[in-house]
């Protein structure tokens, strides 16, 4: 496997903040992996995130997309390589659903009928009828399915790179299990690298191929979620999975 994102000794600093956001941070992402980046709030996650996408920049440190130092790449043009969703789906609500999916490719001036195709078959990935959904509005649609749509625009010009923060966070326990089944199925099917931010440990285990654990902007443990509850690293990773283990109790009496 190739290196998709690598992160050499990156900081980043926000004005009056008491502690880096992000603290001397490296680390290695294979394309094809797909990571879940676990923390409570403040820790740097969603920092750590922005920073691929270029919405924040280090202070100091480097990071590589695929071997290009980011720093070098406009932004806006690079911003179209990497697909990304957010906990508020953030969808255009004077458009359709087929008109949300489609703004990269009408940006990249896709014909009609490739688009056309497109959002129908990313709306059937996603678990929605296209026949049913495509010429509706946001605000006709429930919360689950308005992230469905959100994750089939980020699909749509089939990103190398998929950048997820707490996309599933707002959303009700049953449809987020469902959401997470469907999110796999997409992740297996297309093998490209996924970067998937929570705060939840039983949603990071269950997703991740390698967790990465943070706390006051540092790496905690970057490990399988095998391995990190087999040898957590330190009192703060145990900690978290006594949580996880305390919360079963219930059910397992």
């Amino acid at each position: 496997m190739s290196v998709a994102i690598e992160f050499k000794n990156v900081s980043k600093h926000f004005k009056g903040a008491t502690h880096r956001a992000v603290d001397n941070l490296s680390l290695t992402i294979e394309h094809g992996e797909f990571i879940t980046i676990l923390g409570s709030s403040g820790c740097g996650k969603t920092t750590l995130l922005k920073m691929i996408n270029r919405l924040y920049d280090p202070e100091e440190g480097s990071i590589e997309f695929f071997s290009e130092d980011i720093k070098n790449t406009d932004p806006v043009e690079f911003r179209r390589k990497i697909g990304y969703v957010i906990q508020q789906v953030g969808l255009f609500p004077h458009m359709t659903i087929a008109g949300n999916i489609a703004t990269v490719p009408k940006i990249l001036k896709w014909t009609k009928e490739k688009i056309n195709a497109r959002v129908d078959e990313l709306l059937t990935l996603v678990g929605l009828e296209p026949s049913e959904f495509r010429n509706r509005y946001p605000s006709q649609l429930s919360g689950g399915q308005q992230q469905r749509v959100g994750l089939a625009r980020a699909l749509a010009v089939n990103p190398d790179v998929m950048l997820l923060d707490e996309p599933f966070g707002a959303i009700d326990a049953i449809n987020r299990i469902k959401l997470q089944d469907e999110l796999l199925k997409i992740y297996n099917a297309s093998k490209k690298t996924y970067l998937f931010v929570t705060h939840d440990i039983n949603e990071a285990f269950k997703l991740g191929s390698r967790v990465l654990i943070m706390d006051n902007g540092k790496i905690q443990q970057f490990d399988t979620p095998r391995n990190i509850a087999a040898s957590p690293a330190n009192d703060f990773v145990k900690s978290l999975i006594d949580s996880a283990k305390g919360q079963e109790v219930f059910w397992k009496e």
